[in-house]
């Protein structure tokens, strides 16, 4: 055990592969036929709902579950059938798992101690200082915050050099404003070293602030994998547009899919779409807008510059949430739409009973298949 774990036989700075990895529960498929490249020294997010197969992929690379099917890789070496402790793998969990006997010093050094590594505390002063706990270095756990707990967890698994880093869920126990902080804390210690994180975790703002590609996983697929602003900006389906923040989706017929931008017709309005941005381009489509990027204007008052436009709306509700105003507009074929403004003090805000007309750059727009549910990916209690 010693040797397979020793400095010189680690796979460290390689890409994470995995090819057709699949696993079955009896007849659940958790994850299906998954192939991706985590690219050496990247911050990766697997991102889905509760049982989408996120953390069952994250159990399989650290060797905790045995894949069905498929193989994973490290650089060119086949991790698929290796122990666990001979995999060049670390694993920081929601739980933290620290020894509550042993100081914060000797939690971090565990790894090295056990593998009889020489200069083991000049090592552990270092980690100490990445992860800003040198000043708790005598302290137990149980002296800790959480934020503290989580950053002794991650220096003891950084310590032993892992070519990957696994996250199950880390922040998942903090408050709202420390989750905050440890997103940061989190990405600036990644960005300093040299190591792999794969984070697994059903919060789409915790995904997005941190990872440099987003994969979004349902039912033991991926559903679309990109960098951050990709995914949000630009979803190739109604679950990602629906898990990824917020989304209007108006039913619309296509009308002309040969220009530069696809023309619909919705509800009798015609508005185009970029054709980068068009993922369906005959028939029926979902036409998808985020709410911030909609502008109200009262009716008929022309202020704006967008491309594309809707009038007949009336607000029908008003919430102040700080730095937004978050307006539902009902529109003239039943549907009611979110528009979001950004309080700037320099426009009054709406009331209920208003009318007003809506635009939007045809680049902001999206249009999707009709065939798949406006409602998939939207977030109940059960998924958080």
């Amino acid at each position: 055990m010693t040797e397979s774990t020793s400095d010189s036989s680690r796979s460290v700075g390689k890409d994470l592969r995995l090819e057709g990895v699949t696993k079955r529960f009896g007849d659940f498929v958790a994850v299906d036929d998954l192939t991706l490249t985590v690219p050496q020294g990247s911050f990766f997010a697997l991102l889905g709902p509760s049982g989408c197969g996120k953390t069952t992929t994250l159990r399989m690379v650290a060797g905790l579950e045995d894949p069905s099917m498929g193989q994973m890789f490290i650089g060119d070496e086949d991790i698929t059938n290796l122990r666990p402790y001979k995999r060049p793998v670390n694993t920081v969990f929601q739980s933290y798992a620290l020894f509550p006997h042993l100081t914060v010093f000797d939690n971090v050094a565990f790894g090295l101690r056990r593998r009889g590594v020489r200069d083991w505390k000049e090592k552990t002063r270092g980690m100490l200082e990445l992860v800003q706990l040198e000043p708790y270095a005598a302290r137990k756990p149980a002296q800790l915050s959480g934020g503290q707990q989580q950053r002794v967890a991650l220096g003891r698994a950084l310590i032993n050099q892992p070519g990957v880093l696994l996250l199950d869920e880390p922040l998942g126990a903090l408050d709202l404003k420390l989750r905050r902080q440890m997103q940061i804390e989190l990405k600036r210690i990644q960005t300093e070293i040299d190591v792999t994180f794969v984070h697994v975790t059903h919060d789409q703002e915790e995904a997005m602030t941190m990872a440099d590609t987003i994969a979004v996983m349902n039912q033991g697929v991926i559903e679309q994998m990109g960098a951050p602003d990709e995914l949000y900006e630009n979803p190739e389906t109604t679950f990602v547009a629906n898990f990824l923040g917020q989304s209007n989706l108006i039913v619309a017929d296509v009308i002309d899919a040969s220009g530069q931008s696809v023309v619909v017709d919705c509800h009798g309005q015609k508005v185009g779409v970029g054709s980068s941005r068009a993922h369906t381009r005959e028939g029926q489509g979902w036409l998808g807008v985020r709410p911030e990027k909609i502008f109200a204007s009262p009716k008929g008052a022309q202020d704006h510059d967008g491309s594309n436009t809707l009038t007949g709306g009336r607000i029908s509700d008003v919430s102040f949430v700080g730095v937004s105003t978050q307006y539902l507009v009902a529109m003239p074929w039943g549907q009611e739409l979110m528009v979001f403004e950004q309080n700037t003090g320099q426009r009054a805000s709406f009331k209920n009973g208003d009318e007003v007309d809506l635009a939007w750059s045809r680049d902001h727009a999206y249009l999707l298949d009709a065939g798949q549910d406006a409602n998939a990916g939207m977030t109940t209690p059960e998924d958080v």
